[in-house]
């Protein structure tokens, strides 16, 4: 046996107030981006009590009725019944929106002076990460809890297990033997319910129904399950919790493993390089983890608002690299677009569809929209170990 570590990551469902007030920022996104590619967005929303706040900046040819915007997606995620604390119809819905600092504007905007090149919508560092624990090339604690949450959802919406709110949460840890994970040590689950539902009923049914089908292969008699384990969870969602968006960072990207440039998502049009430099990191280093120049890979990239070109490019391998990083940096500067206006392009961010990254991870993800977790460039790539 070699050396033994431990990685523990957690995850929410859409029902969480942090994820109804992020999946909210992006439907807004969305919708301006349907009449408006070009728009420029930082929508932030706060959820309470029966109440959603939506404030922020937007620069855009279009229209968004936020109110509309807002009760549709309550209603999508489940807060139909006002038992849960916020519902669709009867909520409060304030919105505070005005235009872009033009301070910020001129800097990003292409072609403003001599042909002025897009420039990055803020300064920053952003990481992207990729592992080969999973087939999604993410490191296995965060691909497990999220299909966690995702089944939580699932058994609800289909009533597969009755009586559950729209609120819940799950966390997982496993235990690695020199790098390679073996085994979940513990699995954890809160999950929302009416009263309806036994405390009991509810801790077998959400262990057959949910934590079995999804964890039973890593799983021995050793693993610790908790559900529920301060009893009762009727009291979540905006009722339970203040939800504003950008607070599940962490659960967004790796679940913890590697570093986070500290910048939120959901909200954002990709102009903002919290959102495309992370996403262009991701592409990175998961096609350098594709084309097997590494078993992990961590890439970081810098900006200056203004600046179309990154400050800094670092790739960190972990010692797991075949070849010199020197050489897997140099590689990154020449096949992959690294400006704002060349991430944006080639991995096609003027898009609506933001929405539904905002929950259960903005990676790891088999969608076609999620462009940036294609491998296209593996094979480029590879051809230096065949050199």
């Amino acid at each position: 046996m070699g050396k033994i570590s431990y990685i523990s990551s957690e995850s929410v469902t859409e029902g969480h107030p942090d994820k109804v007030a992020d999946m909210i920022s992006d439907a807004i996104l969305d919708e301006l981006f349907k009449q408006d590619p070009q728009s420029r967005v930082a929508i932030e929303c706060l959820t309470t009590t029966g109440t959603v706040h939506v404030a922020g900046e937007v620069t855009t040819k279009g229209y968004v009725d936020v109110q509309k915007v807002v009760r549709a997606t309550l209603k999508d995620i489940g807060y139909t019944d006002p038992a849960f604390g916020i519902d669709c119809d009867d909520a409060g819905v304030w919105a505070a929106i005005h235009e872009q600092s033009p301070d910020i504007s001129q800097g990003v905007t292409e072609g403003q002076g001599e042909d002025k090149e897009q420039g990055a919508g803020d300064q920053g560092m952003m990481y992207g990460y990729a592992c080969n624990d999973t087939p999604e090339l993410m490191p296995l604690p965060i691909v497990l809890a999220h299909k966690l949450t995702r089944r939580l959802a699932y058994v609800r919406r289909e009533g597969i297990i009755p009586n559950l709110g729209p609120d819940g949460k799950s966390q997982v840890s496993i235990q690695y033997d020199d790098g390679k994970p073996k085994k979940a040590t513990a699995i954890v689950i809160a999950q929302q319910h009416k009263k309806e539902l036994p405390e009991q009923e509810l801790k077998e049914k959400v262990m057959e129904h949910v934590i079995k089908p999804i964890c039973k292969d890593y799983m021995d008699e050793e693993t610790d399950v908790h559900i529920n384990a301060t009893g009762a969870f009727i009291v979540g969602g905006p009722e339970g919790d203040t939800g504003v968006t950008g607070r599940k960072i962490i659960v967004d990207t790796y679940g913890g493993v590697g570093r986070h440039g500290g910048g939120a998502f959901s909200g954002k049009d990709p102009s903002k390089v919290d959102r495309s430099g992370a996403y262009v990191a991701r592409y990175v280093a998961k096609n350098i983890v594709a084309a097997e120049l590494a078993e992990k890979c961590e890439v970081q990239l810098s900006y200056c608002i203004g600046v179309a070109e990154p400050t800094s490019v670092n790739v960190d391998c972990f010692g797991t690299n075949k070849i010199p990083e020197e050489k897997i940096n140099e590689l990154v500067k020449k096949h992959f677009e690294l400006k704002p206006k060349g991430i944006i392009d080639s991995l096609k961010l003027r898009r609506p569809i933001y929405r539904k990254t905002a929950a259960y991870g903005h990676f790891g993800r088999s969608d076609p929209d999620f462009t940036w977790e294609a491998t296209d460039k593996a094979s480029v790539l590879k051809k230096v170990l065949e050199s």
